[in-house]
């Protein structure tokens, strides 16, 4: 977990810390089986560490944003549920329905009205994923290159308002699907699995499974957290974060549902009309981001930046302290446990900055290759005239 010798700057970080000695002088208020245990703790630390770098919580703009987009797919899902009584984004429902209409079907019964419908929505929803595909090839967020985000959030809000004056009820209603499809692959190809917009089974799924470890470790403990170890500590604070980014997917696409039903009765015209407003929202934000790339492209580097020198910062303050504490233990002022927590501090922070460090050579690197990209297309040019 400690940056590589090779990186150029850090320089009073690239060595490791020296290895922890039980000297004469500590001996003398330690009992042995302190500094026999010391490298158990050296490791549960370690371990508590890699625990903590394990989820990366969301950057709070992605989070804001996919908390947003889910409000809108559960009002886009509520208005077609009440225009057309067809669940647009409910791929589950849908395809258990086509294996039930082929049981009735198998039976003699005459369901090829309910049948298409399962199968047309299961395949607009695949196809408004395909489209996420074809317009962002990248399994990462990149603005400012190649990938038309902007362009898919356009489109997502074309399909919605298309929906809402073609009349019908299959036809619209695939076309809430597809845009769903295209929405949540967006969201679950670049913001990570964890975020899903348009439905929240896996999300109320995960966020039962993340309740059940946290009370398991509290049960183990006799539910005191003072008896949590590092790693029990880790391992729930991370869970911590989880939820608070699950339950706010959910929270915000029940909201979005409730609005959805409430906007559906006031606007005047069909229900359908109230998709109106999700749509506005999607296009409305792939506008400003065609617009403004560059602009917002630049403002997200500097908040990395300003990220990478408060860590940075963090940590030469947590190595300051850490020097005095060794000063004081050597006085026999300190207790080997206060070493240990001030060591786990350290390490959090050096494991901060290192991720804010790879965040900052992985954007230089995208944009060496873009020069490169472009360097070779001119030279290319050149030499074909």
């Amino acid at each position: 977990f400690w940056l590589k010798p090779s990186s150029n700057f850090l320089p009073g970080l690239r060595q490791k810390p020296p290895p922890r000695i039980c000297s004469s002088a500590m001996t003398q208020q330690v009992q042995p089986a302190q500094c026999e245990s010391s490298p158990n703790t050296k490791k549960m630390k370690e371990k508590a560490a890699q625990i903590r770098k394990s989820f990366q919580r969301p950057k709070f703009w992605v989070t804001g944003f996919g908390w947003c987009l889910a409000a809108c797919a559960g009002a886009a899902n509520v208005i077609a549920f009440k225009s057309w009584n067809l669940y647009a984004s409910h791929v589950t429902g849908s395809t258990s329905a086509i294996a039930f209409r082929l049981e009735g079907y198998h039976q003699g019964e005459y369901v090829s009205g309910s049948l298409k419908e399962a199968c047309l929505l299961v395949f607009s929803f695949l196809c408004g994923a395909y489209a996420c595909g074809l317009l962002i090839d990248k399994n990462q967020v990149h603005f400012g290159g190649k990938a038309f985000y902007g362009l898919a959030l356009v489109l997502n809000s074309s399909l919605l308002v298309s929906a809402a004056f073609i009349p019908g009820r299959l036809l619209p209603a695939c076309l809430v699907a597809a845009a769903c499809g295209l929405q949540n692959a967006m969201c679950t190809s670049h913001f990570g699995a964890i975020i899903r917009t348009t439905h929240v089974t896996g999300t109320v799924t995960d966020i039962g499974s993340t309740l059940g470890r946290i009370s398991m470790i509290y049960i183990r403990k006799g539910c005191r957290c003072s008896k949590l170890d590092d790693v029990e500590r880790a391992e729930v604070g991370v869970d911590a974060r989880k939820l608070a980014v699950l339950f706010g997917l959910w929270s915000f696409y029940f909201m979005g549902g409730l609005f959805g039903v409430y906007m559906e009765n006031i606007i005047p015209g069909p229900p359908q009309r109230a998709l109106l407003l999700p749509a506005a929202f999607t296009g409305s934000v792939g506008l400003f981001y065609m617009a403004c790339r560059q602009i917002l492209k630049d403002y997200i580097k500097k908040l990395e930046r300003e990220r990478f020198e408060a860590d940075l910062k963090e940590a030469h303050d947590v190595l300051a302290h850490m020097g005095t504490r060794l000063q004081d233990l050597e006085r026999n002022d300190q207790s080997v446990v206060e070493l240990d927590e001030d060591m786990g501090h350290m390490i959090e922070a050096l494991h901060e900055v290192e991720a804010d460090f790879e965040n900052l050579v992985r954007t230089h690197s995208r944009m060496l290759e873009r020069q490169e990209s472009m360097t070779s297309k001119g030279t290319k040019g050149s030499a074909a005239v």
